[in-house]
């Protein structure tokens, strides 16, 4: 009777422990820490300056959770970037207006939904992004002392100071097999990115209006995932 019970338990034991197992297997949920990089294209949406967005390049890490028994995945992402960006301006010798080329650092860090269009290859991603960002640095010493256009008396270096913490959204795509993805990225500040500057007591002459400006940036990067 005894051998009996003990066989019993075992049986019970097994089964439970196969269907666990099974269940475990069926809905493994996989964790990956991925490098990724790639290009930019930057500008600031603003009736301020006159603006052409540029090139820049992008780098960074990210954590991913693949999860098969549902309709999405999640990641984290952590990127520095350096992002280029041309407004235009003059000198009082010379009318005509040319673009000075503006460098711009970030830190961003985001948080992902990868929505499954087919399976996990191909995937609609949207998410909060947190941004810090330096200063707008002239990448062209001598380019100090243009006037920005739009404005009498506005210097190309006195611009440099703005808000250094924004909130962006981020959508986009992503597409590939295995350990190996390309992502399609469009992120938009939802924060004035020029607000600082209404601080600044800047000389901005009969040009009165309140700065403000929103982040456009596209992004293209190529992500391994370990």
């Amino acid at each position: 009777m005894k051998k009996t019970k003990l066989y019993l338990l075992v049986a019970v034991c097994t089964l439970f422990v196969t269907l666990s197992y099974a269940q475990h297997k069926r809905y493994a949920i996989r964790n990956g820490i991925g490098i990724q990089g790639g290009v930019t294209q930057f500008d600031i949406i603003t009736d301020n300056f006159v603006t052409k967005s540029n090139y820049g390049f992008m780098g960074g890490l990210s954590a991913s959770v693949d999860i098969p028994h549902k309709w999405y995945n999640v990641s984290y992402n952590f990127l520095l970037s350096q992002n280029n960006i041309d407004i235009a301006a003059f000198s009082l010798l010379n009318s005509n207006e040319e673009f000075v080329e503006y460098k711009l650092l970030t830190a961003q860090l985001s948080f992902l939904l990868h929505v499954k269009l087919i399976k996990s290859n191909l995937t609609l991603d949207l998410g909060p992004m947190l941004q810090y960002n330096g200063d707008l640095e002239l990448k062209d010493d001598s380019k100090e002392g243009l006037i920005v256009a739009s404005y009498d008396s506005l210097l190309t270096e006195d611009i440099s100071k703005i808000s250094n913490f924004n909130v962006n959204g981020a959508v986009g795509l992503s597409a590939g097999f295995g350990p190996f993805r390309l992502r399609a990225q469009y992120i938009y500040g939802f924060t004035n990115m020029l607000n600082k500057l209404n601080d600044e007591e800047l000389n901005v002459g009969s040009n009165d209006n309140k700065f403000k400006g929103n982040q456009s940036m596209i992004a293209f990067t190529a992500i391994i995932t370990f």
